[in-house]
């Protein structure tokens, strides 16, 4: 049987809400932890659509909090898978601050999850590969690697001369051979 192959657009989910009183800080803005909540919700949608599979959350692999989101504003969360490795996959989720009274959009937020597809004893699974088409996905393609393999070394499951992509962020450049003649 052919290994099945999806793009990250297949994987896309939106995410509307309003951000309610109960969801906010002293500051009247929306509570991080109700922000990561939202983003593991709406990753985990993506990623359960590109295995067709049930995920759990292997790990948050960053979260950056670059603008406040207000009470009484509308959260839109977009989500896609960025990579598929052998069993999980990389989801990207960015979250924007959508005020529609004056047409603009600002995005807030943006966060990295992995998620792991598995079976009905809770044993990883294979997944199918992902295509990225646009630039954006291309990048994050690449990018997810040379995370993977960060995460790896951190967490003691591979040697740092054993990475493929990390270590040429680090290599001196050579110079070119010149041709003896």
């Amino acid at each position: 049987m052919a290994k099945k192959i999806k793009t990250a657009s297949a994987s896309l989910t939106i995410m509307t809400n309003i951000v309610l009183p109960n969801e906010t800080n002293s500051l009247r803005n929306l509570f991080g932890g109700e922000l990561l909540a939202k983003m593991d919700r709406c990753a985990s949608i993506s990623a359960a659509r590109h295995c067709e599979r049930r995920v759990v959350t292997a790990s948050v692999n960053h979260v950056s909090f670059n603008h406040p989101i207000p009470e009484g504003g509308v959260v839109v969360l977009e989500s896609k898978v960025s990579r598929a490795f052998s069993t999980s996959m990389e989801v990207y989720v960015d979250v924007w601050l959508d005020d529609p009274i004056n047409q603009k959009k600002i995005h807030t937020n943006a966060g990295i999850y992995t998620f792991v597809a598995v079976d009905e004893f809770n044993r990883p699974i294979p997944i199918p590969e992902m295509v990225p088409e646009t630039e954006e996905e291309k990048e994050r393609f690449a990018a997810a690697f040379r995370r993977k393999e960060l995460s790896l070394i951190l967490s003691g499951r591979m040697k740092p001369l054993e990475s493929v992509e990390l270590k040429k962020l680090f290599q001196e450049p050579q110079e070119p051979k010149k041709d003896k003649k």
